[in-house]
């Protein structure tokens, strides 16, 4: 394969736009086209109102957009054209069936997939991109295989995000690290090298780790070829991605530290003064201690449902509980944050306005997924309380949207909300 000339990305969310706009911005010579079958998403992408929020993403793509870098619903143009195709689509939660509320519903990663097989022709490296879901690139590998095409050759390569929301585009511009897996095959390494090509223009060698197999001992996740059997036993017990396992780690830190503050209500001490304490471990580090009203976006809490589902599939349910009991601890801050509204306010909240300041997940962007504020929202209207919300970042149809349809993971923790929202924004 020569040098890549065309990249195209299928997923214009939180994920695809920034990633695809830093790698334009970066590799001015290669022509990169983020697409979407949401058109109303893409006309977004090419108007001055983008349809997500990032610190720097608006004057990334207004120096690109245009010259190296489309928006487009031409999904089938774009893989054809493409010499790597992204698949950075979502993953979310299952709401029914075997694993509901817990396991990772891989039905936009198949559909992706599938589409790829019936228009792409020639040589092809497709990199799943996502937040990288049990056995996600192993699944794409798999439909490739089933689907093979006399014109039509592929490799299959894991490089999963490591993405802050509200420091995606400096996540993307100096990374802590950039991870990618592949076949152990000469081909296989080949696509491996054309990847790292594109990061290193950017990314110091150092911090580009490339692997031959992501083991289920939490670094690595198995690529290499596998026979028909093992790839059925695979199925059955799948393996743990280094991704998946790290936001697991992070969402543990941030419940232990809100287990601690509610300790430290009861006996007066300070948790800032604490957490900068234990920060000061250098076996610790000072990152993800700050108490807070719980964790939300579309991370962390899936993440680790889904290690949840997959140590009960693999009959390990005290390590199953240990890792609900972040979920759970999760949820109590929540309803403990909402329960001392209601204490000050003299045990009542019924027909009192209450402001809220803020409503996406976390500052410096516009993603409500798995926010708090929803939790809280709900727990306030549910005794009676009248809400005058504002964020800048968040428009009225999604905080109204948000309040109205109870999320997979709230209904797996708290049953269907059924409260009809009083709800004004300022």
């Amino acid at each position: 394969m020569g040098p890549v000339k065309r990249i195209c990305c299928i997923g214009a969310g939180y994920v695809g736009g920034p990633t695809c706009s830093v790698i334009a911005q970066m590799c001015p010579e290669i022509a990169v086209t983020v697409v979407d079958v949401n058109e109303e998403r893409i006309q977004a992408w090419n108007s001055d109102q983008l349809p997500i929020f990032e610190p720097g993403l608006q004057e990334v793509v207004e120096a690109q957009r245009g010259i190296n870098l489309f928006f487009s619903t031409d999904i089938d143009k774009a893989v054809r054209e493409a010499d790597i195709i992204f698949i950075s689509v979502n993953t979310p939660t299952k709401t029914f069936g075997l694993g509901k509320g817990r396991a990772a519903d891989l039905k936009y990663i198949e559909a992706c997939a599938r589409r790829i097989a019936q228009v792409a022709t020639g040589y092809k490296i497709v990199v799943e991109k996502s937040t990288v879901p049990v056995r996600a690139a192993e699944s794409i590998q798999r439909i490739f295989s089933a689907n093979t095409k006399s014109d039509l050759s592929f490799q299959v390569l894991s490089n999963p995000e490591f993405l802050a929301e509200g420091t995606a585009i400096s996540d993307l511009k100096n990374p802590d690290r950039v991870l990618i897996g592949g076949d152990e095959t000469p081909e296989g390494q080949r696509a491996i090298e054309t990847l790292s090509s594109i990061y290193v223009r950017w990314v110091p060698k150092t911090r580009i780790i490339t692997t031959n197999t992501w083991s289920s001992e939490l670094s690595k996740l198995v690529r290499a070829p596998i026979p028909k059997l093992a790839q059925e036993m695979q199925a059955k017990v799948p393996c743990i991605p280094f991704a998946q396992a790290a936001n697991a780690f992070l969402a543990q830190r941030i419940s232990s530290i809100n287990s601690i503050s509610a300790l430290c209500e009861v006996t007066g001490a300070d948790v800032e003064e604490v957490a900068h304490a234990i920060g000061t471990d250098q076996r610790i580090g000072n990152r993800f201690l700050q108490a807070s009203v719980g964790f939300g976006g579309s991370c962390f809490q899936k993440d680790v449902l889904n290690l949840v589902y997959l140590c009960e599939a693999l009959n390990l349910p005290e390590v199953a509980q240990y890792w609900q009991q972040v979920i759970e601890l999760n949820e109590y801050q929540r309803r403990r944050f909402a329960a001392r509204i209601v204490s000050c306010l003299f045990n009542t909240v019924t027909d009192k306005k209450i402001a809220l300041l803020g409503f996406a997940f976390k500052k410096d962007t516009g993603d409500t997924r798995e926010s708090s504020s929803i939790h809280i929202s709900k727990y306030l209207m549910d005794e009676g309380a009248r809400l005058h919300i504002y964020d800048p970042k968040v428009k009225k149809e999604q905080i109204m949207q948000d309040l109205s349809h109870s999320t997979a993971s709230a209904e797996h923790l708290l049953g269907p909300h059924t409260s009809a929202p009083h709800t004004t924004p300022l």
